[in-house]
């Protein structure tokens, strides 16, 4: 036998063994419960512990686990605040601060070092802040239908104040505002910032404090102002006689009632104005007007007698010519500029002699004429004349019985006349100064020598030009303490 043949059957006699196929399978059964145990292992690791008080599949309690934690809001608590002006303030906080340069509109966070460096600083103030009535701080506030304590209040005007306030409900404090001299409250330091229309009041107020400014530097002296501007009415001045004239202010619009005319309460500057002529035939006495009382007092004038020539008096008898001058006169005088042109004292525009006072009854030829409500300056032919004051040319014309005459708007309802000019020097529409060169003394018209024809018209009516001269109605207040 080939020996390689012996091997081959004796290796083919070992597979082929029952013991040899009995090993085999163990080892296979081995290995496949190695692989079983390896792939349990994970699963049968400890499971986390269920939540507080809860139960595991089998129904016992499993221990208890600690709660997420909770995030708190924490609100900012005020302490107090400061508004220098109408724009710019600070809030403090008992940890922190801001300020804010627009109203309340933005509030910007700041470090209390800041604030109180803020604080300290005083190149914000409000602007004649002590001239505004004062406001009794209240105690207590009405908003969102709530009362709330006030722990301080400020308030800048009449009209805008802020105040610290708090509630049960909201012990942080809030910052309010009001602009109607506390009717009403609103948030003012919301983080979305004021309302819009706050801001807009804001400005409003601002620009009422330049048109006191505005206002102001029309009176003699600070005091003078301050009492105009601080009361509801006045009266400039607060006596007066019959052919005078009386400037009334009222710190709102409406009307005022004067021997059976009304007459248009006008703004200017922070007030509403209006000139009251009295007439010649005035009764003395105390009259109300708003809550003032004007005084009248009793005032008697002179006679005058005038003798002209025939053909002169006749002149008075030419009513179709007179008539069609009144009209033109009182188109030119039915419209004056809304506001105060002039500024400063009226000056006399010529000088002359005084030869018929304001308020003579006149005479002509031995026939009552009229009451003369002008001056009559005499001068030499060709003396110039000066503007009063400041004014807009409304009339510049040869009329009948006033020879050349000029009319100048000094706005709101007041007009001077120049009659009798030799020459116009200006024309309708003209913007004259005070002291400008308007016309040359003259003998035009009804006249019986060179002379200037001056007076003051206020709403139509003619008044006392003494009044004026050296002076303004703005001045006229300094007589209500003489």
């Amino acid at each position: 036998m080939n020996p390689q043949d012996k091997r081959h059957r004796s290796g083919a006699h070992i597979w082929q063994s029952a013991k040899f196929r009995i090993l085999l399978v163990g080892v296979f059964l081995a290995a496949f419960l190695a692989v079983i145990v390896f792939v349990q292992l994970p699963a049968n690791a400890p499971a986390p512990a269920p939540a507080a008080g809860g139960t595991g599949e089998t129904g016992t309690v499993d221990q208890q686990q600690e709660p997420s934690p909770t995030v708190a809001v924490v609100k900012k608590v005020m302490v107090d605040f400061h508004m220098q002006d109408l724009q710019h303030g600070w809030i403090k906080y008992t940890d922190s601060a801001a300020a804010t340069e627009d109203g309340g509109a933005n509030w910007l966070d700041m470090a209390p070092e800041q604030m109180e460096q803020l604080a300290a600083d005083g190149s914000w103030q409000l602007e004649m802040a002590d001239w505004f009535q004062a406001v009794e701080p209240p105690r207590t506030v009405s908003f969102q239908a709530k009362e709330f304590e006030v722990k301080k209040a400020q308030f800048l005007t009449d009209r805008i104040g802020w105040a610290l306030v708090s509630h049960a409900d909201h012990p942080e404090g809030s910052l309010l505002v009001t602009t109607d001299g506390g009717a009403t409250w609103v948030d003012g330091a919301k983080p979305e910032g004021a309302a819009p229309e706050i801001a807009a009041q804001l400005q409003a107020e601002s620009q009422r404090i330049d048109d006191m400014k505005r206002e102001a530097a029309y009176y003699s002296a600070e005091g003078t102002a301050k009492e105009a501007i601080r009361s509801d009415w006045t009266l400039l001045p607060a006596a007066a006689a019959p052919g005078d004239v009386v400037l009334v202010r009222h710190k709102e619009a409406g009307e005022v009632v004067w021997e059976g005319k009304t007459y248009t309460l006008k703004p200017f500057g922070s007030g509403y104005f209006t000139y009251v002529p009295i007439s010649m035939s005035a009764k003395p006495g105390q009259y109300p007007i708003g809550d003032q009382l004007l005084t009248i007092k009793e005032k008697k004038f002179e006679t005058q007698y005038l003798k002209v020539t025939k053909q002169m008096e006749s002149m008075k008898q030419e009513t179709d010519k007179i008539n069609a001058d009144q009209k033109k006169i009182d188109l030119a005088r039915s419209s004056s500029a809304p506001e105060f042109l002039f500024s400063e004292p009226f000056i006399q525009p010529i000088e002359g002699i005084l030869t018929t006072p304001f308020g003579y009854t006149r005479y002509v030829n031995g026939k009552l004429d009229s009451s003369h409500r002008a001056i009559d300056l005499a001068a030499k032919e060709g003396t110039p004349i000066k503007a009063t004051n400041d004014g807009i040319v409304a009339l510049a014309e040869l009329l009948y019985l006033t020879g050349n005459a000029i009319y100048l708007d000094h706005g709101m309802g007041l007009f001077s006349q120049y009659a009798h000019l030799s020459e116009l020097k200006v024309k309708p529409g003209d913007k004259v100064k005070k002291g400008d060169i308007i016309g040359l003394v003259g003998t035009t018209g009804f006249s019986t020598g060179p002379h200037l024809h001056f007076t003051f018209w206020a709403h139509n009516v003619p008044v006392n030009p003494n009044l004026f001269f050296d002076s303004s109605p703005f001045l006229w207040l300094l007589k209500r303490s003489s």
